[in-house]
């Protein structure tokens, strides 16, 4: 990937003194009912996207200030628990989490939130649903408003830290971001709703990987590197119950052979192209 001069930009996530924007992205998983073992979640990001055109990705975005609203309703993991885990202060735990529920029901229509006493919700299909998600979109309703209007409460209990990666120094917009893994819950079905995404896909990891080999489907680094994680988990059990450990992975921008590419540091296993 060729990279950019660093350039001044605004707050949606441009680099601003070499910082990256805060963001959270979940892998949805689910195991193929035909017998064909786990699958991911992947949409592809519309041409004129001016972050990773045309690139296959997760649901994720960028921590809105009011992900960190401390009266949003939610149980499972508290933000302190959250915060060790995923090294940093509490308020920026709290609005990762729910930045990754958040954006995950605005791209994909799945929604890790339940009611008080238990369970989680089983359809968000309907107009009244649709409504609520892209008053989200639109930032005219906040998550924790959704919330309590619905009363729901965020399934923090759902979600596995998975990764954290850091966009190259370089790059004129710059997101520090945290992978985290859910299982898509029973009863619910993603759905393509289009704005930033034209096509959407289960895809087993293995086969994603494979695909992005052969050129015929573009990723990022870090969501090549997943992928091929996922794989070699093999099962939606396996890949829920893996033990990982958070730590920051920078890419670089580099000349390799006369080309501008993106290189991961050593020691992060990625699969040869």
């Amino acid at each position: 990937m060729t990279g950019e001069r660093p350039r001044d930009a605004g707050a949606d996530g441009a680099d601003r003194g070499g910082g990256a924007r805060p963001a959270a992205t979940v892998m949805l998983l689910a195991e193929d009912g035909s017998g064909g073992g786990l699958q991911v979640y992947l949409l592809r990001r519309t041409p004129s996207m001016r972050f990773a055109p045309g690139m296959h990705v997760f649901p994720g975005g960028g921590v809105d200030e009011r992900d960190t609203d401390r009266d949003i309703g939610w149980v499972g993991p508290p933000p302190a628990e959250w915060a060790d885990r995923l090294a940093v202060a509490e308020p920026l735990a709290r609005g990762l989490v729910c930045a990754a529920v958040r954006e995950t029901f605005e791209e994909s229509g799945v929604l890790l939130a339940g009611p008080p006493a238990g369970g989680v919700v089983a359809d968000t299909r309907g107009a009244d649903w649709e409504a609520d998600r892209e008053a989200l979109v639109a930032h005219t309703l906040s998550f924790t408003e959704f919330l309590r209007k619905r009363d729901l409460v965020l399934r923090t209990d759902l979600l596995r830290a998975w990764a954290r990666w850091i966009t190259p120094r370089g790059e004129w917009r710059r997101f520090d971001t945290r992978f985290f893994a859910a299982a898509l819950p029973e009863g619910q079905q993603t759905r393509d709703v289009g704005g930033e995404a034209d096509r959407v896909a289960w895809m087993r990891p293995a086969d994603a990987v494979a695909a992005w080999r052969r050129g015929r489907l573009e990723m990022l680094p870090p969501t090549v590197a997943t992928c091929a994680e996922l794989a070699e988990c093999g099962s939606l059990q396996a890949a829920l119950a893996a033990a990982r450990e958070i730590i920051p992975i920078e890419p670089a921008i580099r000349e390799v052979d006369g080309e501008i590419r993106i290189v991961v540091p050593d020691g992060v296993p990625y699969p040869p192209r």
